[in-house]
């Protein structure tokens, strides 16, 4: 395969690239998901390394599930943040352990949801996820992000300017190799502007080990029963266990824009039931070793859409790369070492390509926008999403007994836009029940 090859056409069998370039890509997909694994247990007070080891194993073991067809990264979910919050409001290293015993029921619902699409059929259940909803959903996935990345580009603008510079030059101008890992010369460049300017503070890695284990038994759901708190249990279960309910919509949002990137129905092959219990099952191992739950990445998307390179065996080199460097606390300090802005400057340009796969998503499938339903639908899905994200409370709060629950704009927004779909007439339809020729169908 020659290099003008390589600039222009997808990417789906990396062998053809040779094996130093399938470990760069690998690296470069590792390293583009690091910013937000990394940063959830920086927020809980969670282990990075265990977060890391976790990430790696939770994606090799999607990948087994899912027959090795999808190209998806598993890392830290945002989404159990108030979770943890809720429990280990100061990131308690005793108290974590019962905010992971909640997790863990919480991925339980993977599995309910999964057996429902096994026993009804795809189909059947896919009737629910149309594009007039997936689409919208994946547009809010990438904005309910932005404004982490520039909170994280505020730091220092200079920096995160060079990452996104970096990227738009390679990903544009850029030929071979250089067009195809936009993502790591960006953050490498970015990285290196930071500690010009003198931003990167090198002493927790001059401190940290070479070798460690990347957790300890007392961090994990197995030490509270050791001597356990019932009452605590229960809470935690109760609390953190409908948030699952958005991580499941994301799921769906994350594994249609795959696959509307990709060009590969994956929801059908190898089947949402799939996809849902490998990430269920990351989750539950994760939740139980102490780690942060796992799901599928946003920023996934937004790498497979800048490198064009769908290969899944690229995303199980990240996640070896991810095993191997979880038993390196020195490595762990580097990565956590990485600047705000470095961070933010690439979840800039990543966020916003998941949202354009969701305006493609909408356009490809000829969502009919003369149609009111349509427009109520998409409407409501994308203000409720990012409305009730930057509200004051930043989630619809709900009390029952002296427990609160709080559901994330893009939850709210994903099972209104269900709903609504399932219940306003489709015109559209009636149509082809009379004989004519709907506008929406192609």
């Amino acid at each position: 395969m020659s290099k003008s090859t390589i600039n222009k056409e997808a990417i789906y069998d990396a062998r053809q690239l040779g094996v130093p370039r399938m470990l760069i890509l690998g690296l470069q997909h590792m390293f583009a998901m690091f910013g937000a694994t990394v940063l959830v247990p920086q927020l809980t007070g969670l282990s990075i390394s265990a977060t890391l080891l976790f990430a790696g194993l939770g994606t090799l073991l999607f990948h087994f599930l899912t027959k090795g067809k999808v190209p998806a990264f598993l890392g830290s979910s945002f989404a159990f943040l108030a979770g943890y919050g809720a429990i280990a409001p100061n990131g308690e290293r005793e108290l974590l352990p019962y905010a992971c015993f909640g997790v863990v029921f919480a991925s339980l619902l993977y599995f309910v949801l999964a057996a429902l699409i096994k026993i009804f059929g795809i189909k059947k259940v896919m009737k629910f996820f149309p594009p007039v909803v997936t689409g919208p959903i994946i547009i809010s996935i990438g904005l309910t992000l932005s404004q982490s990345a520039v909170d994280n580009c505020s730091v220092n603008w200079i920096v995160a300017l060079v990452a996104i510079l970096i990227v738009v030059i390679c990903n544009i101008w850029g030929k071979g190799m250089i067009r195809v890992i936009p993502i790591i010369l960006g953050a490498v460049g970015s990285y290196a502007a930071a500690v010009a300017f003198g931003d990167v503070d090198f002493t927790a890695v001059k401190e940290a080990a070479w070798f460690g284990a990347p957790f300890a038994m007392q961090d994990t759901v197995f030490h509270i029963f050791e001597a356990p708190d019932t009452s605590l249990m229960i809470t935690a279960i109760i609390t953190i266990m409908p948030i699952a309910i958005a991580t499941m919509m994301e799921h769906i949002g994350d594994i249609a824009a795959i696959s509307s990137t990709v060009g590969q129905n994956f929801l059908e092959d190898p089947g949402l039931h799939r996809t849902l219990v490998g990430d269920g099952l990351a989750t539950l191992v994760a939740s139980l070793f102490g780690a942060p739950a796992n799901t599928t990445y946003g920023e996934n998307t937004g790498v497979l859409t800048l490198s064009r390179v769908y290969d899944p065996r690229v995303i199980r080199i990240a996640a070896c790369f991810a095993v191997l460097l979880s038993f390196s606390p020195k490595f762990a300090a580097v990565i956590s070492s990485m600047p705000a802005a470095t961070c933010g400057g690439i979840s800039i340009v990543l966020y916003g390509m998941i949202s354009a796969v969701g305006v493609r998503n909408v356009v490809e499938n000829q969502v009919d926008f003369k149609e009111s339903r349509n427009v109520i639908i998409a409407a409501l899905i994308l203000v409720l999403s990012i409305g009730i994200k930057y509200s004051a409370a930043g989630a619809i709060n709900i009390t029952i007994g002296e427990v609160t629950i709080g559901l994330s704009g893009l939850a709210v927004a994903s099972l209104v836009g269900i709903i609504l779909n399932a219940v306003l007439p489709d015109f559209s339809t009636e149509e082809v029940v009379e004989g004519k020729e709907p506008k929406s169908l192609k």
